[in-house]
């Protein structure tokens, strides 16, 4: 069973997620947060597997709520929740730890999908949101736009053949064990790989990979749709 957390502070959202989850037997939603201060106090308490975080929130907002999370409850994976407009919140809040990044407006399937996924130990990153973020890093000055593809590239290619697909795949939403069946290897293989890749790209977690590799454009339309 997949226990969760869920912190914001509208209640019809708060409902609203509930009642998506519910529709799902393996995912049991333990404690609700209006704020992110009690979200941080509920995940220290029940230890969720995954927290579904408002990336915006009175007081402590979402993304001190993750970083704090990550830092205090180790085992429990971020998965912050935004709308259209926030590209700036979710840029900021790829350092906090979060593992997860999901649209309010998005389908129903696509929580489902991010829990489990967050839960297994990947990142999931909403193809609309990584389009968006990607977008949003190449808005503004044309030069330095470009400048931060061709840096994306330059350090993936940097990294090893296999690297280069085992970031594919996680950029898509893959936990390591589903990389491991598609690239066939052993999931043992694919963590070592993870590893190195988050090391070699000096990105901090999984999401922050995600999106060197949609800013590199390795990730094929084809995963992307997949998923």
């Amino acid at each position: 069973m997949i226990q969760v957390l869920i912190a914001d502070d509208e209640p019809m959202v708060r409902a609203g997620v509930r009642a998506v989850l519910a529709t799902d037997l393996e995912i049991e939603v333990v404690a609700e947060a209006a704020d992110g201060h009690g979200a941080v106090e509920l995940a220290q308490r029940h230890r969720p597997r995954v927290a579904v975080l408002d990336i915006r929130m009175p007081g402590v907002g979402g993304i001190e709520a993750a970083a704090e999370i990550r830092r205090t409850v180790q085992d429990t994976g971020v998965i912050m929740l935004t709308t259209f407009g926030e590209d700036d919140y979710v840029l900021q809040s790829l350092g906090s730890g979060a593992s997860g990044f999901l649209l309010k407006s998005g389908e129903p399937e696509e929580l489902i999908r991010g829990v489990h996924a967050v839960a297994d130990g990947a990142a999931y990153l909403s193809p609309k949101i990584a389009a968006r973020v990607v977008a949003h890093l190449a808005a503004g000055d044309t030069a330095a736009a470009a400048g931060r593809r061709t840096a994306a590239r330059n350090r993936v290619e940097a990294l090893s053949e296999r690297e280069r697909e085992v970031l594919a795949h996680l950029g898509s939403g893959l936990s390591n064990g589903q990389i491991a069946r598609a690239l066939h290897v052993v999931e043992g293989t694919v963590k070592a790989h993870v590893s190195s890749i988050l090391s070699r790209l000096s990105v901090d977690n999984r999401a922050a990979a995600a999106v060197v590799a949609h800013e590199a454009g390795i990730v094929p339309a084809q995963l992307r749709e997949d998923r």
